[in-house]
């Protein structure tokens, strides 16, 4: 994505100083145009291995169990680019999978984690390109002098979801993963934004400002059926669907500071799950939907929290002095990774059990390392 809102990062610029902001007054204006900024990039790397993973800062509350199984993609802003690369879950055998001068950002696996999709600006603007998971085979998907950002792929592999700006406003486009049958699904004079596909991939979510302020909206995948889900005067964003597909977590302010929400597909029995004076953002489901992580300012610092489904069992997963953003669950639900810096060096990927014990540290690199995406594979 922090995936301050859904998957969606905060913007990277003077990073640092932004979560001092975020932790002492955080206002929904600002949140939002933060997750909308672009992340930012550096000149060209060579490929390159990183150094062996190494215990994290954090302090390990039990011995890391880090298994060499499985992928993450993930972003590295080096010398003011960023490439992006993959390692094995266990932080070995990184490689720079672009090695471009451009700025490549916001890598996402394909379903069945074979290709990735990413945005660059290789060619003067943010396109989207495809490529194989090894770096092979890159294809440009747009060729529009606009902005196209922030693309995922639909369940079954076959279309991709995006933001552009090219009719002056941001609209949700869909695409074909060969770049043929581009289409506008949302078009509408307001800003749309951020879409992603339920689990059957048969609808999409994405946030619309066509009723004034954020609210989370559904319409089917061909951009029919466009329904106002949250329709609360309050901003509602960050939103994600459970596994099932059955419901929807999701971040608001209707109660006067951010909270973590859940509703039904359709928008009706809505709860607030974390029901906490503090900030809390980012809910992420766990593979069988019975847990949520998220972030919370609620001991005075950016930590991932997780909870049970129904709010109960919330427990501080990583609770350290630093800054920990954008947890992203192992398909098998077992392990969490996520970014974490501390006394304003860089950011790290760090990965830790579902309970928070044994972090480790999987990058150990002296860049910015962030944006995990785990494969499906």
């Amino acid at each position: 994505m922090i995936q301050l809102i859904d998957r969606i990062h905060l913007a990277r610029t003077n990073r640092n100083r932004f979560i001092t902001f975020i932790a002492s007054c955080l206002t929904t204006t600002f949140l939002v145009a933060c997750s909308l900024g672009a992340i930012p990039t550096q000149t060209p790397a060579p490929t390159s291995t990183h150094a062996p993973p190494a215990t994290a800062a954090l302090t390990p509350t039990s011995t890391p169990t880090l298994s060499s199984t499985g992928r993450i993609v993930y972003v590295v802003f080096r010398g003011g680019s960023s490439e992006i690369y993959v390692m094995k879950s266990d932080g070995s055998g990184a490689t720079n999978l672009t090695n471009n001068p451009a700025k490549d950002n916001y890598p996402t696996w394909s379903p069945d984690g074979t290709r990735i999709v990413f945005q660059s600006d290789r060619d003067g603007n943010d396109e989207l390109y495809v490529m194989n998971d090894d770096g092979s085979g890159v294809i440009r998907l747009t060729d529009n002098p606009a902005s196209d950002t922030f693309p995922l792929w639909s369940p079954d592999g076959t279309r991709i979801v995006f933001q552009s700006d090219r009719d002056g406003n941001n609209e949700v486009y869909g695409v074909n993963a060969d770049g043929s049958g581009t289409a506008n699904l949302t078009n509408n004079p307001a800003d749309d934004s951020l879409p992603t596909w339920s689990p059957d991939g048969t609808r999409i979510l994405f946030l619309s400002r066509r009723d004034g302020n954020h609210e989370i909206y559904v319409m089917n995948a061909d951009g029919s059926g466009v329904k106002n889900l949250s329709n609360n005067p309050a901003d509602d964003f960050s939103r994600a669907w459970s596994p099932d597909g059955t419901k929807i977590a999701f971040q608001s302010e209707r109660n006067g500071n951010n909270e973590i929400y859940v509703m039904n597909a359709d928008g009706s029995g809505v709860i607030n799950l974390t029901n906490n004076p503090s900030v809390d953002w980012s809910p992420v489901w766990s593979p069988d939907g019975r847990r949520i992580a998220f972030v919370s300012n609620r001991d005075g610092n950016s930590e991932i929290y997780g909870m049970n489904a129904d709010g109960s069992g919330v427990a501080n997963l990583t609770n350290t002095p630093g800054n920990e953003l954008y947890p992203v669950w192992s398909p098998d639900g077992t392990k969490i990774a996520f970014e974490y810096e501390s006394g304003g060096k860089e950011y790290e990927i760090y990965v830790m059990n579902a309970d928070g014990s044994g972090p480790a540290n999987i990058t150990n690199n002296p860049d910015n390392d962030w944006a995990p995406d785990w494969s499906p594979r």
